[in-house]
């Protein structure tokens, strides 16, 4: 029986980019596998960050509007990195904009990426405890967001079980902090 070549790498035609703005790009590309060929239409989005911020209430969410589901989504912070933009910097910089929380270390949980040929955008989970509140709950305001909170973990994860948290981002990171700092104790060792 002939083993199947699981190396193989097929010829790569140009990108044809379909649409472009401030947000993402739409490009079609043909792969060649020499037996068969794929057109692909990808969708670049570019990297994209979360924190999973843990309090002595729970996991800081927020509450935005989102309209492929046509109501408010509970959701961690984050958001797309901006050019030249460290990971870490721009993670601490949408917590910040959209919580009112500063956030001084953060330690990175988990790198995904959400589909591998239709959708480009490497997204970076970082967790932290070493925060400060810069704006009360009371008195934060943005355009984004509605609301945020403290949410203890375990309503978290039947909030995703629930369907009430839908928003991939935020289920693999409340997934991941259950996983990884809570029940492995990992968070004891990050502070």
């Amino acid at each position: 029986m002939k083993e199947k070549d699981y190396s193989i790498h097929p010829s790569v035609g140009p990108r044809e980019v379909l649409y472009r703005d401030q947000y993402q790009e739409l490009y079609r590309v043909r792969l060649d596998f020499g037996k068969f060929s794929k057109e692909l239409f990808v969708t670049d989005f570019g990297s994209r960050v979360g924190v999973i911020a843990e309090g002595p209430q729970g996991v800081l969410l927020t509450r935005q509007y989102r309209y492929l589901i046509d109501r408010i989504s509970w959701e961690i912070p984050g958001g797309k990195v901006d050019p030249e933009e460290k990971l870490e910097e721009a993670a601490a910089r949408e917590c910040l904009e959209e919580t009112g929380v500063s956030c001084h270390t953060l330690t990175p949980l988990l790198m995904f990426h959400q589909g591998l040929d239709t959708a480009y955008n490497p997204t970076h989970l970082f967790y932290t405890s070493d925060f400060e509140e810069k704006v009360s709950r009371e008195a934060f305001c943005s355009d984004e967001v509605i609301d945020r909170d403290w949410i203890p973990i375990d309503k978290c994860i039947a909030m995703v079980s629930s369907k009430e948290i839908l928003d991939s981002l935020s289920v693999i990171a409340i997934l991941s902090y259950n996983t990884f700092v809570k029940s492995m104790g990992i968070s004891s060792r990050l502070r």
